[in-house]
């Protein structure tokens, strides 16, 4: 793991902003030997030289430049966070002690932390006293129920996964230099991106890289918009919100798409044109409230001054949708492109009406300057290119 040391990073960035070892080892308080050290373990985990060396100086081959650049981008994420709390804490915090501030952050337990980590409670308190000497004041409020983060500390811990987030690109792009798959790909996928669009990206993406291992991660949008923003996935697939959720992820819009209300095949509405106060008179399924979706179905009942239905059965999976509507009587309000596999094949039918309102944004939510990996580019690519299809 490239970024298992932060201190040889330090001094790998130092060696490059100044070209000559001698000029890293006074900036990094430390020897010629130390840096030049910490430099060749750099490199044996890289698997091949970062710098080329002439007398005029040490200058950063393209892996070199590769891995400055991320470390450049991750320490610009983590040492304001640091600073804030000591000003000597970017000099001397370690890995081990950031990953243990943010598992007990999460946890707000040392027991649940120590476990996440899979390291002993000891090991845990240590990495946070020792980070704790350095600070005015504590870095967790100690309770009964168990310990709570000060706003120091969780903006530390946010930063800090954003800057481990970084180093996992680096170790990506440095794979990839060599010729190896390195790290995975982590995707968020609403309900429509996990039955139409990631199917399709997903299966042109493994033609091309049958070996990188991807995760596609579900939940509600909310869940899925807070793991973005602490680097636990990449991206985001599916519906936009207008406006942007919050001023630090990046929308990208792909195509429109439209509600559908699906019934089954012996309902009675199928055999006209149904009105929205006929629809109110029947059970439904939905989705969540405050969703775009929901939004859209509660505005058609209020546009034409009908009381929404009531007692609805709420859900994102288009399988119970489908499987309810078969009943003849349940109707479910979904997006068109999330169903229109079970409509193709004849499982749920259509009602022959337009739901009213706007077509909803569909696309891609990524962290603002958010910056991929040549295999982060090529999946991406690969969800723009379903519109096409």
């Amino acid at each position: 793991m490239i970024g298992a040391n932060l201190r040889h990073l330090r001094v790998f960035l130092a060696v490059a902003e100044g070209g000559s070892v001698t000029r890293a080892a006074a900036l990094s308080y430390l020897s010629q030997p130390a840096v030049t050290q910490a430099i060749a373990k750099l490199e044996g985990q890289t698997g091949g030289p970062l710098f080329l060396r002439n007398p005029q100086g040490f200058f950063p081959t393209e892996a070199g430049e590769v891995l400055r650049r991320r470390a450049v981008r991750a320490f610009a994420l983590l040492d304001p966070a640091l600073t804030e709390i000591a000003p000597r804490l970017p000099r001397i915090a370690s890995r081990p002690q950031l990953r243990a501030l943010v598992a007990v952050t999460e946890a707000q337990n040392f027991t649940l932390a120590a476990r996440a980590l899979a390291i002993s409670q000891p090991t845990v308190h240590r990495a946070i006293a020792q980070l704790e000497r350095e600070a005015p004041q504590p870095l967790f409020r100690r309770s009964p129920l168990g310990v709570m983060p000060t706003r120091a500390c969780t903006a530390l811990a946010r930063a800090a996964r954003l800057a481990f987030a970084e180093l996992d690109q680096a170790d990506a792009e440095l794979g990839e230099l060599a010729g190896r798959e390195v790290g995975r790909i982590a995707i968020g996928a609403t309900p429509l991106a996990r039955s139409h669009i990631l199917p399709r990206a997903l299966a042109a993406f493994r033609a091309r890289r049958p070996r990188l291992e991807i995760r596609v991660l579900d939940g509600p949008y909310a869940t899925l918009l807070a793991a973005l923003r602490r680097g636990d996935i990449d991206f985001m697939v599916g519906a936009l919100r207008d406006p942007a959720p919050i001023d630090d992820v990046v929308q990208e819009r792909v195509f429109e798409d439209r509600l559908v209300i699906l019934a089954g095949a012996g309902h009675p509405l199928m055999s006209g044109r149904p009105d929205v106060a006929q629809l109110a008179g029947y059970p439904w399924l939905v989705t969540r409230e405050n969703t775009p979706a929901r939004n859209q179905f509660n505005a058609m009942f209020d546009a034409a001054g009908v009381a929404p239905p009531t007692g609805v059965i709420e859900t994102g999976s288009v399988i119970l949708m489908r499987e309810m509507v078969q009943d003849g009587r349940h109707l479910a309000c979904v997006s068109r492109l999330q169903a229109i596999g079970e409509i193709g094949r004849g499982m749920v039918q259509a009602l022959d009406m337009t739901v009213p309102g706007p077509s909803r944004p569909i696309g891609l939510t990524f962290r603002e300057g958010w910056q991929p990996t040549p295999a982060q580019a090529q999946i991406l690519d690969d969800v723009r290119a379903v519109e096409g299809e």
